[in-house]
């Protein structure tokens, strides 16, 4: 019997924080006066979106931001400021009854440093990410284009997801959600709040 498909997102749940902490590591590392320029390019130019939208590479992302060793960066922010749950390695080895499938909004070459950095590949049955397909959460056309890469029906899928507003999107197609709510962000259905939680909440949606 195949197993149903468990949507599982990075930023938020599988790693505890948020990409919005890329901004204030940001801001830790350049001077002050640079702050209103940096913001700028957060906020009007949009730069972190566009890196994650695959629009453009991690290394020129960091070099517009004024990173002069762009590699060097991505590696401290990645390794020292970016935290594994503790949870997710032993949830992900236990999980029987579902296919772990990631699904992400993240600049391509961040999220393929992550996966190896801490050896998650081998979870994970299918990779999605945002800078890789060109599309984000919570945009319909990203869980249309998920359901039709893994040639299944929503109603065979859990989508698992700390932002209320991805996890809406994903119902409206009928995806069974889990909000993984970290932050007490308000969600109207199933919320969970960490891995122990979630793998008890599962075994009632095979």
């Amino acid at each position: 019997m195949e197993k149903n498909v468990l949507l599982i997102d990075m930023y938020g749940v599988i790693i505890q924080e948020s990409k919005g902490n890329f901004i204030p590591y940001t801001l830790s590392h350049f001077p002050e006066a640079e702050h209103q320029r940096l913001l700028g390019a957060f906020r009007q130019e949009q730069l972190f979106t566009r890196a994650g939208n695959g629009e453009m590479g991690a290394e020129e992302f960091l070099k517009k931001l004024g990173y002069a060793d762009p590699a060097g960066a991505m590696k401290d922010y990645l390794e020292n400021w970016l935290t594994l749950d503790a949870g997710f390695i032993p949830f992900a080895k236990g999980q029987k009854d579902f296919d772990l499938v990631l699904l992400s909004n993240d600049v391509a070459e961040w999220n393929r440093y992550l996966m190896e950095f801490h050896g998650l590949d081998q979870f994970f049955e299918d990779v999605i990410v945002s800078g890789q397909v060109h599309m984000r959460k919570p945009r319909e056309e990203m869980f249309r284009y998920t359901l039709e890469r893994l040639g299944r029906p929503a109603r065979e899928c859990v989508f698992v997801d700390n932002c209320a507003d991805n996890l809406r999107a994903a119902k409206r197609l009928g995806i069974r959600t889990v909000h993984f709510n970290r932050d007490g962000e308000p969600y109207e259905g199933c919320q969970v709040k960490n891995f122990q939680e979630l793998a008890r909440t599962l075994a009632g949606k095979r």
